[in-house]
């Protein structure tokens, strides 16, 4: 694989795998929904243990006797656990009490080559569809058609294949929001070797990122740091009171393979975006419209998303630290002396930023 990702070791773990989702069929759904049940049972229960100190191997003691199965289990707390961590870092910048509301209805079993693939939920690609077996804790397997689209086909027969030589595993969530869907966590490499574009050889040109709730700003600048472009995407009707949140979404990603595609033409090698992952909270303002926009606009999500559409698309992708991009000596200088907005600024220290890290590692 040519192109490549620099980045922190904490944002690196959030580009190991990429999700697929497939509408599945159980020959007895009954006891898929039971598993389903106990499963957001012990996430629920766990909430307030976890929150007093516990730990996730002490609570898998306690809530065996509910979902009597190590795995699914296990990852289940640890959601229950992600829960909690999340809600903690809220309630310290909000400086105040929030409560959970799980809506979801799910199960999941976390994937380990060394169960071949994942020990709860194995699949076995046929002709037009997936066979999928789910273990029942309180029976045996229960067997299911899966269909994800024939492009996906090929790529799973080969996770199939190194699955069964305990090479690579995969994790599976399966959910019942309007039917029951499938999710299954491909290795981000397989992924890219089936669904990458070529792209021609560019002129190492450097691209920074400034992703925002209502707009998008990228500027292009050189090995030697001059600016050859600057361009902005606007979506500001989507921080509007009342916005569709999904139609909100579909704008921002819109946006934002609009600009991959734009770059791709004019030479640019290496796209550069703040490390997300490097930040632990949300800046909130007095401003009651403005934290709307930040509680609303998720931001990391966006961020994945974006990086393996680059993958996609054969750029090299850099994550840098964010400090200083926005409020700094060094961003006020740039705003004077260019003449650039904000957010034109930031794109271009994050564009220098990331000059300097391809400079350090030759």
């Amino acid at each position: 694989m040519r192109n490549r990702i620099i980045c922190s070791r904490e944002a690196l773990e959030n580009f190991q795998f990429v999700t697929i989702n497939g509408k599945v069929i159980f020959e007895n759904k009954d006891k898929v929904v039971r598993i389903a049940r106990a499963y957001s049972q012990v996430v629920k229960s766990a909430l307030n243990p976890l929150f007093d100190g516990k730990s996730v191997d002490e609570l898998t003691k306690e809530f065996y006797n509910i979902l009597p199965n190590y795995v699914y289990l296990e990852t289940a707390l640890k959601q229950a656990k992600t829960i909690t961590d999340g809600l903690l870092e809220r309630e310290e910048e909000r400086g105040e009490i929030i409560h959970a509301r799980i809506r979801k209805f799910w199960f999941g079993s976390r994937g380990n080559k060394s169960d071949k693939g994942n020990r709860n939920i194995k699949f076995h690609v046929l002709e037009d569809h997936v066979e999928v077996r789910v273990k029942d804790p309180w029976g045996k397997w229960i067997y299911a058609k899966a269909y994800f689209g024939k492009e996906y086909l090929p790529l799973l027969k080969e996770l199939e294949e190194l699955s069964r030589r305990r090479e690579e595993g995969y994790g599976a969530v399966v959910s019942f929001k309007h039917y029951p869907m499938i999710h299954l966590q491909i290795p981000l490499w397989l992924y890219l070797k089936y669904f990458s574009s070529p792209k021609p050889n560019g002129y190492g040109l450097i691209a920074g990122f400034d992703l925002n709730s209502d707009r998008l700003n990228v500027v292009v600048i050189n090995k030697d740091g001059k600016v050859v472009a600057k361009k902005t995407w606007w979506y500001s009707e989507v921080v509007s009171h009342g916005f569709p949140k999904e139609k909100a979404r579909a704008l921002r990603l819109n946006a934002l393979s609009e600009s991959l595609n734009s770059l791709s033409r004019i030479g640019v090698d290496y796209v550069v975006f703040e490390d997300l992952f490097l930040v632990k909270k949300k800046k909130f303002t007095r401003s009651k419209s403005g934290n709307r926009k930040v509680s609303r606009f998720a931001k990391k999500q966006l961020l994945i998303h974006v990086v393996i559409k680059a993958l996609r698309l054969g750029f090299n992708v850099i994550l840098v630290n964010p400090k200083g991009t926005t409020n700094s000596e060094d961003h006020e200088r740039v705003m004077r002396e260019k003449g650039f907005d904000r957010h034109t600024a930031s794109a271009y220290l994050i564009a220098l930023k990331g000059l300097g890290m391809l400079n350090d590692a030759k």
